[in-house]
């Protein structure tokens, strides 16, 4: 059974703001517009929370319009921000109840070649089970695995699933299945909270699914994406990946106490292995990560984004002790990463002539274990 962990940084079409030439970009405007859906969520809108918004909406090019470049300001019932002729524009709802709407990120089409690159390193690593992260929708994974994956000489999947998190830019995490395989059983912690507080735990979900294999055994695999270091208050990140780090551990025990022994936590983690961050999940919880194992296929690059430096290893496999024991093989497949800089360092696929043909800035991660 070969296990795979892909972030595949959305497969047709991408957030404006997260398509730019550089992250310098486009981290400003996702700033702002975290920001700016925090402040609706206000039950009293103060004098001072009508300022922030008010100054928000002008760096968006909203305050007269209710759409702009990077973003469209969606109203269905209510007024939030009213023009007046004389006095300008105005925050004129007093707190979430008095308007229904929201901000909404503009998406574009992501370059052609960039998606035929994504397809041939999943028909390259040709995974049984594949984590995808950063993925639109399910309708997304459907469409790719039917209509891109046949176009590049692969087998597409035999099933997909993909449940809507908590990420409103359309990154979601999903699984895809071949033939042979069943989603026998999944249940989602989109909802889960901290005790005490309002906040979400999870930044998109953090999905269960028992996988049937064709042997009978049942292979149970969590699919993830931490938050990111990127933008926001990098206290607040680090915060929000240790609960996620310790959710997930927790996770992972009550399975091994319902006799799980074969588990696979996997995807883009945003931190490196000796970060305290990840510390409940890493170094508590007997779970190996696959990159750990002599049988694992290096290219003396230890990261897996960008660079492929110490500094970038962020994407993981993690398995269970029962199922590292059964790992024949793994690897890092590197091809469809352009990396920083003129030129890549390693071997890309021919049609990648620019970064924008690039499938994507995360390396695919695999391994092969006896189920």
């Amino acid at each position: 059974m070969r296990i795979a962990s892909y972030n595949v940084e959305n497969l047709f079409t991408r957030a404006k703001a997260l398509n730019l030439d550089s992250w310098a970009e486009g981290r400003p405007i996702l700033e702002r517009f975290t920001a700016l859906n925090e402040l609706f969520e206000e039950a009293v809108y103060t004098p001072e929370i009508k300022v922030r918004m008010l100054a928000l909406l002008k760096e968006f090019g909203l305050e007269k319009v209710s759409d702009s470049k990077f973003v469209v300001l969606r109203t269905n019932r209510g007024e939030l921000i009213k023009h007046s002729r004389f006095g300008g524009p105005a925050i004129v709802a007093n707190g979430r109840a008095d308007w229904v709407g929201w901000l909404e990120l503009k998406t574009e089409i992501i370059n052609e070649t960039a998606t035929r690159n994504t397809a041939q390193v999943i028909r390259d690593i040709d995974p049984d089970v594949l984590g995808v992260v950063e993925c639109e929708s399910r309708n997304a994974l459907l469409q790719f695995s039917s209509q891109l994956l046949p176009a590049v000489g692969a087998v597409p999947f035999d099933g997909a699933m993909l449940i809507d998190g908590n990420d409103d830019r359309g990154i979601d995490v999903g699984l895809m299945i071949k033939s042979g395989y069943l989603i026998n059983w999944m249940k989602s912690h989109v909802d889960d909270k901290e005790d005490g507080s309002r906040q979400h735990i999870f930044s998109r979900d953090c999905p269960e699914y028992g996988i049937f294999t064709p042997s009978g055994q049942t292979v149970w695999v969590l699919v993830n994406h931490f938050k990111s270091k990127g933008y926001g208050r990098q206290d607040a990140s680090q915060r929000k990946r240790l609960a996620q780090a310790t959710r997930v551990a927790q996770i992972t025990q009550r399975l091994a106490s319902e006799s799980a022994s074969l588990i696979a936590v996997m995807g883009d983690l945003n931190d490196t292995p000796d970060s305290e961050c990840l510390a409940p999940l890493l170094r508590t919880t007997g779970f190996r990560d696959v990159s750990e194992h002599a049988a694992f296929q290096t290219d003396g690059r230890p990261g897996t984004y960008q660079h492929g430096s110490p500094n970038d290893k962020i994407d993981y496999i993690l398995l269970s002790p029962a199922l590292y024991e059964r790992v024949t093989q793994g690897g890092v497949w590197r091809k469809g990463v352009w990396g920083p800089g003129k030129k890549p360092q390693w071997e890309v696929y021919p049609e990648m002539t620019d970064p924008s043909h690039a499938a994507s800035d995360h390396a695919a991660l695999w391994v092969d274990v006896e189920v």
